[in-house]
């Protein structure tokens, strides 16, 4: 697929893939620069629905509350 660039530097996005990838007016996109490439990728409900799970954390809460705990009896 082919589009342009106007005078403000803005593109279209044809609506096939606008539609295929769940972008409405709005939407945010990451702009990526990968290997004399730019990739758009789109922040979307499905987008974040990935990354559920993705940033699991090393219990460093759990140690947090503990510590406070045994402030709290010092």
């Amino acid at each position: 697929m082919e589009t342009h660039v106007n005078k403000k530097g803005q593109i279209v996005i044809p609506s096939i893939l606008r539609k295929k990838y769940g972008i409405k007016e709005g939407t945010r996109i990451i702009l990526l620069d990968k290997e004399g490439s730019i990739v758009l990728k789109p922040i979307t409900g499905q987008h974040i629905r990935k990354l559920q799970g993705s940033l699991k954390g090393t219990g460093i809460l759990k140690a947090l509350i503990a510590e406070r705990r045994k402030d709290k009896f010092r």
